[in-house]
């Protein structure tokens, strides 16, 4: 039993460490991280396998059990897991480079090239004293050019990397028939080379491309947001300046006249101080009805909006129900809903599907969205969060909020409003409006 308990203990500790490198070193990353991540994982690991399957299976199977032979498999082993080593240490600046973020100096690729040569060297070493048989040999070869070969295809030019594995393949295959190799192996020699060289950068470029251009998308995004920012700045400078540019103009006019009133003891100074009182008012007015507009959230573009947003994301998005007919209070509460869920889905989750709903159902309009995102602190509704104000908000048209898992994986946020009756929907319209 205290066995099992350990057992199981261990496995819990594996899960939460495996659970919390999520959190800090996986979740926390942007899309575009995230595939970074991804592809320098892979052309590290990558490496390793070619090593595994192309060098150290052949060699240990087919290596001649006598010591000048044995000495020589050693040696290469040991160089290959040194090559290895060095090129995973050196993906990541060579990928910097390449991405533009930094200059990777010539010098940094020295060791690489010198663990590179007696990879080269060693494998026609054994074929020299029979060690290995040709074909083993040539198989070593191929990888240690597929170690090597990811890693030059990020710093070099294609040009520069064909002509140099041709001239490459040129002296392989002139050592393969120096150590004794047929015409066929010879030919076979060249082959693997040329295989070697294009899947290094197959491997290499395809990859470092793809990354290169959704981080252009990534900074093409981060500016549009920054222009969209910019654009609603300018448009409610705009407003304001039409609202209060002519009123002030005035106001300024008035006050003037009456001042020249005033020292001249005319009675109509008082009228004019009047006027005066009567335009800052109505400034005041237009004012507040120019930062409600800009406050308030029209609950169509919202979803609308949330639509594209999501679906810009790669995150499958689906809206049903209208807001036709709704009133202006209770979409502009809702639209801050939608807004809000959106910003979260977004930020706080790794949802790959997000359903909203919008419901009238017995006076009461219920919005709803659900994403299958979610992470174990999405139910937590910290005081001062986005939720705690949309609480507030709804809270004035007597709404509720509730937000937490609705199932494995999946988070749900709803928001339900009561609509005003027919009397009480009339009573809160404009007398102009009524009268009209």
């Amino acid at each position: 039993m205290g066995a099992t308990a350990l057992t199981a203990q261990g496995r819990t500790g594996v899960f939460d460490g495996i659970r919390r490198w999520q959190r800090q070193h996986w979740r926390e990353r942007s899309k575009a991280e995230r595939v970074e991540l991804q592809s320098v994982i892979m052309w590290c690991a990558t490496v390793w396998i070619f090593t595994l399957l192309w060098l150290v299976l052949p060699l240990t199977a087919e290596l001649r059990h006598r010591p000048l032979p044995l000495v020589l498999g050693g040696l290469l082993l040991a160089v290959s897991v040194l090559q290895c080593v060095v090129v995973n240490r050196l993906t990541r600046p060579a990928l910097d480079h390449y991405l533009g973020r930094s200059t990777l100096p010539a010098r940094a690729l020295w060791t690489a090239v010198g663990l590179l040569v007696p990879a080269l060297v060693l494998p026609l070493a054994l074929t020299a004293v029979e060690g290995v048989t040709p074909w083993t040999a040539q198989v070593a070869l191929g990888a240690a050019l597929l170690t090597f070969g990811p890693l030059y295809g990020l710093v070099a030019p294609v040009s520069v990397v064909l002509r140099r594995s041709a001239v490459l393949a040129v002296v392989l295959m002139a050592g393969i028939a120096l150590v004794g190799g047929r015409t066929g192996d010879v030919l076979m020699t060249g082959v693997l080379t040329a295989f070697a060289t294009g899947i290094s950068l197959l491997i290499s470029r395809c990859a470092a491309w793809t990354l290169a251009v959704l981080w252009e998308a990534e900074r093409a995004r981060e500016v549009e947001a920054r222009l969209a920012v910019a654009e609603e700045r300018l448009r409610f400078g705009r407003d304001l300046h039409d609202v209060m540019g002519r009123n002030l103009a005035v106001i300024a006019l008035k006050a003037e006249l009456a001042v020249q009133l005033g020292r001249r003891g005319r009675p109509e100074a008082v009228e004019q101080m009047i006027e005066v009182q009567r335009l800052a008012q109505e400034a005041q007015r237009e004012v507040r009805e120019v930062v409600r507009g800009y406050r308030e959230a029209d609950l169509a573009a919202e979803l609308a909006g949330a639509r594209s947003v999501l679906t810009a994301a790669g995150i499958d998005c689906t809206v049903t129900g209208s807001p036709a007919g709704l009133p202006a209070p209770v979409q502009s509460a809702l639209g801050w809903v939608v807004r809000e869920a959106t910003t979260n889905v977004l930020r706080h989750g790794d949802a790959r599907r997000c359903t909203v709903s919008l419901r009238v159902t017995d006076g009461r309009v219920e919005l709803c969205v659900e994403n299958d995102g979610a992470r174990e602190t999405s139910g937590g509704d910290r005081p001062g969060s986005g939720l705690a104000g949309l609480r507030e908000r709804l809270s004035k048209l007597d709404g509720t909020l509730r937000a937490g898992p609705a199932g494995r994986g999946r988070f749900r946020l709803t928001a339900e409003v009561p609509l005003p009756s027919a009397a009480e929907a009339a009573a809160a319209r404009p007398v102009s409006e009524v009268t009209a």
